[in-house]
């Protein structure tokens, strides 16, 4: 009897022996990666993949060189059931358990998109498109889509205007949802509650102030002469006078060749301020803090009129008669 409880003590001691010694070499091989000069690998994992399967993967690639002992440590940390789908940065420079966590928390490679201000919903999707985070077709529909604006709390047709111009980062599988309500919401965080006061003292709507200010966007490359440009806007609102502005009468138009003519400017559209004597129906434009800003505290000037140098700056004027004289020495070059 002693004898085989010694046998069984001692079995059970090896046993011991061993799961320690196993122990500790899953945690040795949890925190050592396979090299230290191994360059980064995008991988792709798909969603509802097994995780035997992802492990494999990872083999495959060379970023891990122990599919038993990556799947145990995943096991014992409770990971091989919370992995996340996407595309992840990877490397075998990165120890296994870095590799499980990022693979946890979701840490997918991000895609940069820029967005310039004054870039309008269709020119915004070109650029989404190009960095191949969706279909030009798709954010564009979306965009205008009258019931997707509403339910997001904008009182307008479409998201023209909300987009707000910014560099944003996005994983690869990103929905056109998520796209736009990231740009909507950086629009209400830059729309700061004081200019919402202002515009209320303005007596102007949060629609028409970003209405107003996709136009100045629109009509100046010179950022010192928005305030300018916003007080002849103004002044003329005051007046009851027509905005006359070109970038409204081209953004109505179905088709532009880039030559604007009379024929453009006497077409009755919503947007065309030649034909109408307030703001257009909406923005024609993303615009950027600056020109929103502008809109909301334009310089205390007479001005009327303003006509381009060709140099992006303008001559502004507060009568018609000096106006005629600056059209004919910066447009006519007489």
């Amino acid at each position: 009897m002693k004898k085989i409880l010694l046998i069984s003590s001692v079995l059970l001691f090896l046993s011991l022996c061993s799961l320690v010694i196993f122990i500790l070499n899953l945690r040795h091989y949890a925190d050592q990666p396979i090299s230290f000069e191994a360059k980064n690998i995008v991988v792709h994992i798909p969603s509802g993949q097994a995780f035997s399967v992802t492990t494999d993967i990872l083999f495959k690639a060379g970023i891990i060189n122990s599919p038993f002992k990556f799947r145990m440590i995943a096991r014992l940390k409770g990971y091989d059931k919370r992995l996340k789908a996407g595309e992840y940065v990877l490397s075998a420079s990165m120890p296994p358990i870095k590799i499980l966590e990022k693979l946890v928390k979701g840490t997918v490679k991000l895609y940069k998109l820029t967005v310039p201000e004054g870039l309008n919903i269709y020119q915004t999707a070109e650029r989404v498109a190009k960095e191949g985070l969706a279909e030009q077709s798709a954010f564009v529909e979306r965009a205008t889509d009258a019931a997707f604006a509403r339910a997001s709390g904008l009182k307008a047709g479409t998201f023209e205007g909300y987009l707000y111009p910014e560099t944003y980062y996005f994983p690869k599988n990103v929905s056109t949802k998520t796209i736009i309500s990231s740009m909507v919401q950086r629009f209400r965080q830059v729309f700061r509650p004081e200019w919402k006061e202002r515009s209320k003292q303005l007596g102007f709507s949060i629609h028409q102030v970003v209405t107003l200010a996709s136009i100045i966007e629109k009509e100046t490359g010179a950022p010192f002469e928005r305030p300018l440009i916003s007080s002849v806007f103004h002044n003329r609102l005051k007046k009851k006078m027509r905005l006359e502005s070109d970038p409204t009468v081209i953004y109505g138009l179905k088709s532009f060749d880039g030559n604007l003519n009379r024929k453009h400017l006497e077409t009755l559209t919503p947007y065309n301020t030649y034909r109408i004597k307030a703001l257009p129906l909406g923005p024609i434009a993303n615009p950027g803090q600056a020109s929103l800003e502008a809109a909301l505290y334009p310089a205390d000037t007479k001005y009327i009129y303003f006509v381009s140098k060709k140099n992006r700056t303008h001559q502004f004027s507060t009568n018609l008669k000096d106006h005629n004289q600056a059209v004919r020495k910066y447009q006519l070059r007489r």
